[in-house]
C-alpha cells in the first residue's frame, strides 16, 4: 500500500530528475583535476602566460590543458597555444568522468595521431 510520505518521496525525485538536480555530472570542478595532477607532476597551475592568457599547468617539460572529454577539440588549440607561448611540448589531460567519455578520448588521440601533432595525452577521472 502506497502512504503520503511514499507518494511525497516519488514526487520529489521525480521533480529532481525533471529540473536537472539529479543528472549524472562531473564529481568535481576540473580544477580539482588541474591541481592534482599538476601537484603530482610537481608543476605550476594557472600560470599566467607572457600575453596574459592562463595555462592550466606548466611543467619542466609541458605546457598542459585540461578539460572534460566533450571539450577534445578545444583542447587541442589551446595546448598547442601554451606550447607555442612557452616554448615547451604541448600536453592535454582529459577528464573522463562517465563511460560514455571514452568516445572523446578515442576522437582525441586519433586526431592528434593522424596529424602528427606534437601533443601528449593523459586522463583523468574519478
Amino acid at each position: 500500500m502506497v502512504n503520503k510520505k511514499h507518494i511525497s518521496l516519488l514526487v520529489s525525485v521525480y521533480f529532481l530528475f525533471s529540473i536537472g538536480i539529479a543528472q549524472a555530472g562531473p564529481r568535481h570542478l576540473e580544477k580539482y583535476y588541474q591541481e592534482k595532477w599538476c601537484s603530482e607532476q610537481g608543476g605550476q597551475s594557472e600560470v599566467v602566460l607572457a600575453d596574459n592568457t592562463r595555462a592550466d599547468c606548466i611543467t619542466t617539460t609541458h605546457a598542459v590543458e585540461f578539460d572534460f572529454g566533450k571539450k577534445w577539440a578545444e583542447a587541442i588549440g589551446q595546448a598547442l597555444y601554451y606550447s607555442f607561448q612557452t616554448g615547451k611540448r604541448a600536453g592535454i589531460v582529459l577528464i573522463l568522468v562517465k563511460p560514455g567519455d571514452r568516445k572523446f578520448w578515442l576522437r582525441l588521440n586519433s586526431t592528434i595521431q593522424h596529424f602528427g601533432l606534437p601533443i601528449d595525452t593523459w586522463e583523468m577521472g574519478p
